[in-house]
């Protein structure tokens, strides 16, 4: 293993930490959480399965999506589809009970903007973009519409799935649907990524 590699393979792994810290901190101020995890949440609740797991079997289901749209599988699909609910499982026993909704209002903008972040660390190590990822950047690349857009629309689309499952859709929820999309789009280009190019 070369040393590139190896530096580009600890950057995969702090962004895709960093993004299981932010998805704990969304969970655990109990706002309501993203629209993907009101998804793993139904599905956690349907299938008696925990978070984390749950987690992964949408990553799966989302990557079977990229065969339309020819997505190139890397390492960092593979160790985004396994680590990130994994991740976020460590977290959470590591939070502390919040008093107050303000608190909880703040943690969960908090989690947000740390994923949204880690978004572009990971990715910006080009060793393959998460399924989910993958999927947004896939479908702007295929339509020609803005990386914010798709995203949102997808945000909506699984919010709606994920609810008639049994996951917690509140005012988190529909914040993050809202943000996280321009978010998303910011933290690339802050790590140089182009949705864009073929």
């Amino acid at each position: 293993m070369n040393r590139s590699f190896g530096l580009r393979l600890i950057k995969l792994t702090a962004g895709l930490y960093v993004f299981g810290w932010g998805v704990a901190l969304m969970v655990h101020a109990g706002i309501g959480v993203g629209p993907w995890d009101v998804f793993a949440q139904g599905l956690s609740k349907t299938f008696g399965i925990s978070f984390g797991w749950a987690t992964l079997v949408v990553s799966f289901i989302v990557l079977a999506c990229w065969i339309p749209l020819k997505q190139k599988l890397g390492i960092g699909t593979v160790l985004n589809a396994i680590l990130i609910g994994l991740f976020a499982d460590t977290v959470f026993p590591l939070l502390p009970t919040l008093t107050s909704y303000w608190l909880q209002l703040g943690e969960f903008i908090l989690g947000m903007v740390v994923m949204a972040f880690a978004t572009g660390l990971y990715i910006s190590a080009n060793l393959g973009s998460g399924p989910r990822d993958g999927l947004m950047i896939g479908t702007a690349r295929a339509t020609g519409w803005k990386l914010w857009m798709v995203r949102t629309g997808y945000e909506f689309i699984v919010m709606a799935i994920g609810f008639f499952l049994g996951g917690q859709v509140r005012e988190g929820t529909l914040i993050f649907a809202v943000f996280i999309g321009y978010l998303m789009q910011t933290s690339l280009r802050l790590w140089g990524v182009s949705s864009h190019k073929k």
